[in-house]
Order: C-alpha cells, then structure tokens, then sequence
C-alpha cells in the first residue's frame, strides 16, 4: 500500500495543472507541524502502508523536509518524493539519500524546453530539472519520470522513454490528465475515448521494448487492456484509491486521492489508521455494489476500478461511472 502526503501547497513553480493550485504566494500557516508530521508518519506505519510518497506542492521547500523522511525511515516506511526536480542541487541530493529517501518522482512533461518551461510557469525550469535527474542518480537515489500528457505532447512520449533510458533512469511513469485544480482550465486537453485507449495501447507496447518500468497512471484501464493484450503486469489494480491508496493534504485533510476532493476526514480530528480502516468514504470504495452504471457491473472491476476522478468530474459521483469509457 501506499500513501501521498502533499506536505506543502507552496511550490517554486505555477504549473498550468496543478491540481493542489501551488505557487510561490501560497499560505503555508495551516501546514502540519513537524510534531503532527511526525505522528501522521507513525500512524501510516501503523494503518499497514509501505510506502510514504512526499509531494506538494515542492517538498523540497519545507525546512523539515529531510527530518521528516528520516521519520518515515526510521518507523518502517520507505521514504519516496515527488519533486519538480528544480532544486535537486548535488548536496540536496546526497543529504535526501542520507535522511533514508529511497527514490525521486521528478516531473518532466516534454524534452522541448519551451514547452516544458511554459507548461511549468517558469523559464529554465527543464535546465533545472534536468540537472535534478542527474544530481539525484548521483546520489543512488532511484528516479522516475512522470510525464503529464495531454493532447499537445503526445508525440514526446516515445522520445522520453528513450532519452532516459540511456540517461539511466529507472521508470516513466506518464500520467494522464485529469481535470482538477488548475487543470479545469485545460479540459479541452484531456484525451478521451479513442484517443485515451489508443494511448495506453502505445505505452503498453512500449513496455515489452524498454528496460525501465512504464507505468499508465491515471487510466486504470491500462489492467484490463494488458491482460487482453497479453501484457504481464506486476501492478495488481489500475486504481488503488481508497483501496490501497489515498492522500493527505498539507493541512491534514485526508482525501481518496489528490485528483479527488472528497474528504475522508482529517488527521486533526481522528488518527489516520481509524481513518482509513473505518471511513465511509473508503469503505464505499471497497464495495463493488456502491459503484454505479457499467463500473459496478464490469467483469475487470477487481483489475480496473475506473477513474474515480473522472466520474467525480464527468457526474458529480465519484462512485459513477466513466462517462466514456469504451466497456459501457
């Protein structure tokens, strides 16, 4: 199982998708401390996960940052972060792996500087990232690359894999967009129905060819499809939330996924292993008779799942269906 902790909605960077809507002005007072970090950390461990992911936001900025994963390390838990990957300098790196940090997520949307530089807000963003990448493989730290795609770069896909597969990457992760956040302002970008199947297609295919890990993150159909396909997978569901997965907002608010927001409830009022054993929230998503339309009747349930994020975006229910989704 695994966890999220966006541990800051303040970031160095104003992303056009941010689904958290971080930027360089974002209040940090409602933050958890380093104290209730600390005992959200041990209540994970104690909940049954294994792995604790710290994203934002920009991790990187919150002074408490290398104390809280070696926290993580320290219960248990193997430490993981997502990152923009623009402050990853060579003594970030190398102190991050020293703190017990196992691997870095770093955000990479294309190999065109300008359109990465525009998509993230921010001009030298990719030199800076780039340099990222190289500082944290320096460091032994594993990397992977998550790639948000969209209807304007799906052409880099391919590119990517194998410029960083030279580069000594070990995973490309390309996740697929969901309208949330400041992503509602660029739904027209979202690929749907032949257009987002056909993409999996090609990233499936593309993980028989590549020696590092490919996952399709964001579009649970890829289970399914592989299996027809006769594609192995070592991943077990397409969608883990609420099921083997959930987030934690900066303030503590414990939500079915960061592209979801649907509350479970928060970390201030009740410890977060009560959470997630007793919520209804969670419990819901655990009920394949709770699931509406073709998901709660589809024979790849236990595989798939469905979008939740997309059925909340699409129908306002998050235990709905994919309004498109071609198994209807």
């Amino acid at each position: 199982m695994l966890i999220s902790w966006n541990t800051t909605s303040r970031c160095n960077l104003f992303c056009r998708h941010c689904y958290r809507e971080s930027g360089p002005e974002n209040d940090r007072s409602g933050e958890l401390t380093t104290a209730e970090g600390r005992e959200l950390i041990a209540s994970i461990r104690r909940a049954g996960f294994r792995l604790l992911i710290f994203s934002g936001g920009e991790p990187l900025l919150r002074e408490d940052i290398f104390d809280l994963v070696a926290a993580a390390r320290d219960t248990g838990l193997l430490p993981a972060m997502g990152t923009n990957g623009t402050l990853l300098t060579v003594e970030t790196a190398a102190r991050l792996a020293e703190s017990g940090l196992r691997g870095v997520a770093v955000s990479v949307d294309s190999l065109d500087r300008e359109y990465h530089d525009t998509f993230r807000g921010t001009p030298g963003a990719f030199d800076s990232a780039q340099q990222g990448i190289r500082n944290a493989l320096a460091a032994d730290l594993r990397v992977q690359i998550n790639l948000t795609l969209t209807d304007r770069n799906l052409d880099q896909f391919d590119r990517m894999v194998d410029y960083y597969e030279k580069m000594g990457v070990h995973a490309v992760h390309p996740f697929f967009l969901v309208p949330t956040g400041r992503a509602l302002s660029m739904a027209e970008e979202e690929l749907t129905s032949e257009a987002y199947f056909s993409m999996i297609r090609t990233v499936l295919e593309k993980q028989g060819t590549a020696s590092l890990e490919i996952k399709p993150t964001c579009a649970p159909q890829f289970m399914p499809m592989a299996k027809e396909m006769g594609i192995p997978q070592r991943f077990t569901r397409g969608c883990l939330a609420g099921t083997a997965y959930c987030c934690v907002l900066p303030d503590g608010e414990v939500h079915v996924c960061p592209y979801l927001p649907v509350r479970a409830s928060s970390v201030r009022e009740r410890p977060f292993e009560d959470i997630w054993r007793d919520s209804d929230v969670f419990l819901k998503l655990r009920d394949r008779s709770a699931y509406g339309g073709s998901c709660g009747e589809c024979g790849h349930w236990e595989i798939c799942g469905g979008c939740r994020a997309r059925a909340w975006y699409y129908t306002g229910n998050y235990l709905a269906e994919e309004p498109w989704c071609f198994r209807r």
